[in-house]
């Protein structure tokens, strides 16, 4: 995950625009793979691929929010739409591009980040019933700003968000949000008198049981949708118990657009803006790192002007998505190994990719059958996705140069800042509310600690320093 400090500036770098004078002529540009335009029988099951792979990360935001501000089941079908509706518009601005001004133009999906949950959940719990949607979504809506104020500039800035860093956020988020997934194995509704029932726990546990059986003996596509395959089978299972509820999708409309501010007018808080604008800087580390991966699958060079409307395409997104019920938006890392696996390069499959999920987000009824899985099943499917998140970041971490003593106490000084709310949820009770906000989420404040020991182990009073040089290297 380590990323060149690259400036904006840069005209050669690791994803140069290829469309840009006299780089290439029109030909050769035709000729690339990532420009290939497929034949059809081609094109839809590459599409249909990546919408696979990312399904069940785009409708997971808005499932676990919605639940947290006790959204009923048309506020729940309204949120999935419009995760999908926004996921759709970034990946095709992403693709296609808008004349050298927003898009990387490579195979890049983008769509609403687990990376925001627990701090937006931080957010509803500080706030009361009503404004919970409000104060998240002006925070997000300032994050946006942020990202495109900062993103010409960003590669100056990565060199403070090495491995370490990130490796410690994405450990953060699995860990953090696996309390959620445990949640809606007992039910999901903690005040009900049968929380925490067998019935919840075994369906719970046969789902996950599903995912594993599909994983070890599935092949090809379908070990790839595992996770989907598990949600199916999952929910058929409850029906002859009566544990799904199918009136979600008798009372939700076939086709509508999402409402502008259904949920309320955005309230802007400092708090919560400081705590999604520190998430919205790890995104951006993830989304430039993203770009620099596909880059080097598609074999096209990416530079800072690349890198800098990619990031743009996240700020816009990031930007108008609460006007229509979404989230902070970034590079889904899940798709760029989909592109390395199938070697299917062309950013038209990832186009098409995004033109359905622009689609599936106009017809609420498609959300709403996401809304109708049972708790439970999405319990056993949830420990799969979080605990998928956290091995990403252990992963990461692993290629951090933790053989150095400096890197090793940065880990676990920020690990342990950032379980301390998981571990202790009144820790932090008699501090004031905006210190709560930021604290109070695990992300927040495991990044807060290790973008701050970072700057003191590796970057203040180091110059010259070999040790410190080689420590940061490592990083």
């Amino acid at each position: 995950m380590a990323v060149p400090a690259k400036g904006p500036a840069e005209a050669e770098g690791p994803c140069s625009d290829p469309t840009g004078p006299s780089e290439r002529s029109a030909r050769d540009v035709a000729a690339h793979p990532v420009d290939e335009k497929l034949h059809v029988s081609r094109l839809v099951p590459a599409a249909l691929q990546h919408i696979a792979a990312m399904y069940a990360g785009v409708v997971t935001p808005p499932l676990i929010i919605g639940q947290a501000v006790r959204l009923d089941t048309a506020g729940q079908t309204r949120l999935i739409a419009a995760s999908l509706l926004i996921a759709g518009v970034a990946t095709l601005l992403q693709t296609l591009g808008v004349k050298g001004f927003v898009g990387n133009r490579l195979p890049f999906v983008n769509a609403a980040s687990s990376a925001g949950i627990a701090p937006m959940l931080a957010i509803a719990e500080t706030n009361a019933q009503g404004s919970q949607l409000p104060a998240i979504y002006g925070a997000v809506m300032v994050a946006g700003v942020f990202c495109l104020a900062i993103g010409p500039f960003f590669g100056r800035l990565l060199r403070f968000f090495p491995p370490l860093v990130t490796g410690v956020v994405i450990t953060l988020i699995g860990v953090t949000l696996m309390p959620v997934p445990v949640g809606w194995a007992q039910g999901g509704d903690k005040t009900a008198a049968d929380y925490g029932d067998m019935r919840y726990l075994a369906l719970a546990a046969f789902t996950l049981v599903v995912i594993l059986l599909i994983q070890r003996f599935g092949r090809g596509f379908v070990k790839q949708v595992a996770l989907l395959f598990g949600l199916l089978i999952g929910t058929l299972a409850a029906v002859p118990f009566g544990m799904a509820d199918f009136s979600s999708i008798r009372s939700a409309p076939i086709a509508a657009l999402p409402t502008p501010f259904a949920f309320g007018a955005p309230e802007f808080q400092p708090a919560a803006i400081v705590s999604l604008c520190l998430v919205m800087l790890v995104l951006m580390t993830e989304s430039s790192a993203g770009m620099l991966a596909i880059g080097e699958i598609c074999e096209r060079d990416c530079d800072g002007r690349t890198i800098t409307r990619g990031l743009r395409t996240d700020g816009i997104a990031t930007f108008l998505g609460p006007v229509f019920g979404g989230f902070p938006t970034s590079a889904f890392a899940q798709n760029v190994g989909v592109v390395s696996l199938t070697k299917v390069r062309s950013r038209y499959v990832v186009a098409v990719a995004g033109a359905a999920l622009l689609v599936l987000g106009a017809f609420p009824v498609l959300g709403a059958v996401v809304s109708m899985v049972p708790m439970p099943v999405l319990g056993g499917a949830g420990i799969v996705l979080f605990g998928s998140i956290a091995v990403s970041g252990i992963r990461t971490l692993s290629e951090a140069g933790l053989d150095d003593s400096s890197n090793i106490i940065l880990v676990a000084v920020s690990l342990g800042a950032g379980i301390i709310p998981l571990a202790a949820p009144t820790f932090y009770a008699d501090f004031p509310a905006w210190a709560q906000t930021v604290l109070g989420s695990g992300i927040s404040a495991g990044a807060l600690v290790a973008v701050s020991l970072n700057l003191f182990f590796h970057h203040l009073g180091t110059r010259g320093s070999a040790t410190a040089a080689a420590a940061l290297k490592s990083s």
